[in-house]
């Protein structure tokens, strides 16, 4: 609001709430309407009334109409953004939405209802998030609550709350792999020793991994490796760049109660292609266990290799 990407923000969700978020949702095909409690209301006409006005409230902010915008809202209707700014009646709301047409050109609105639910014959009530895809400049996205109040056969927005967006993430994808979350030395008394080091990014989309395997004191061979999730597959997918420039691709498939089969296809430095499975187990919270295993190097067998048990470093 005070010109800064994070001060816009808040004016172009304040638009896509007013949008009554059915609008474009309908139009783009990506919402499908909320189940509305079955009541002597007309829910159905009532929520298409809605959508009509949410389409039109759409195309509006995409026109940078910030007056047709402005109407949406009852004369006295209000909004607060995603700082805690409060707007209070149609002036304040155009001059608001003049601002932001003015620094965000071209901006396109999109909105995903995640309920609507028509309360009383003049009451009804929505809330979903908000996208403006600008021409320039990452998408501006949010929350949004509004209140829809129905005046002379006409629905307007009396309220409209934002609420800065929450980013996606795949805690709950990755729970099995969560439990690697922090430090791992391999479980031998002398000899050879593997370490791993494991740790959300910042993003929670994602499990880090920074892993080195050492003989006598010195590094043989050592790495950085990504866990995500594939939504395509519906299964953990792991991407490994080794420090000597070779790499690797790994689909998590899971065999059992705390039992995975790694399946590893990469790539050496020399260009050289090795598959092979990694047998990944679980002892418990603080065990693990993997054996490299039906290794190939490019399609000549090799010997499974010993099975390497982990200990969390506590």
């Amino acid at each position: 609001m005070k010109g800064t990407k994070r001060n816009k923000r808040p004016m172009t969700i304040a638009l896509l709430l007013s949008l009554g978020a059915a609008c474009a949702l309908f139009t783009l095909g990506l919402w499908s309407r909320p189940s509305l409690a079955a009541d002597p209301i007309d829910n159905a006409k009532e929520e298409a009334a809605i959508q009509k006005n949410a389409e039109a409230f759409v195309a509006a902010f995409n026109k940078g109409d910030a007056k047709a915008v402005a109407a949406f809202f009852t004369p006295n209707g209000d909004m607060v953004d995603q700082e805690g700014h409060h707007f209070k009646g149609r002036k304040a709301i155009e001059e608001l939405y003049q601002k932001f047409f003015s620094e965000v050109k071209g901006g396109k609105l999109y909105l995903r209802i995640e309920s609507l639910r028509v309360a009383k014959a003049d009451l009804a009530l929505e809330d979903g998030e908000s996208e403006v895809v600008q021409t320039e400049g990452p998408p501006l996205a949010g929350r949004y609550s509004v209140v829809w109040v129905k005046e002379d056969g006409k629905w307007f927005m009396e309220s409209v709350r934002e609420a800065h967006a929450t980013p996606p993430n795949n805690t709950e994808n990755l729970q099995d792999q969560a439990f690697l979350i922090g430090d791992w030395v391999e479980d031998v008394d002398k000899g050879g020793s593997s370490t791993m080091s494991y740790h959300w990014h910042e993003s929670q989309n994602f499990i880090l991994n920074h892993f080195d395997i050492s003989m006598k004191d010195i590094s043989v061979a050592g790495g950085t490796q990504i866990i995500g999730w594939d939504a395509s597959v519906k299964k953990p997918r792991a991407w490994s760049f080794l420090f000597n420039g070779g790499f690797a691709e790994t689909v998590w498939n899971k065999d059992g109660d705390n039992k995975w089969k790694l399946a590893i296809n990469a790539t050496q430095r020399d260009g050289t292609k090795i598959t092979a499975t990694n047998v990944f187990k679980k002892i418990d919270n603080d065990h693990f266990s993997i054996q490299f295993v039906d290794r190939k190097v490019d399609g000549k067998a090799l010997p499974d290799d010993k099975e390497i048990k982990m200990k969390r470093v506590k």
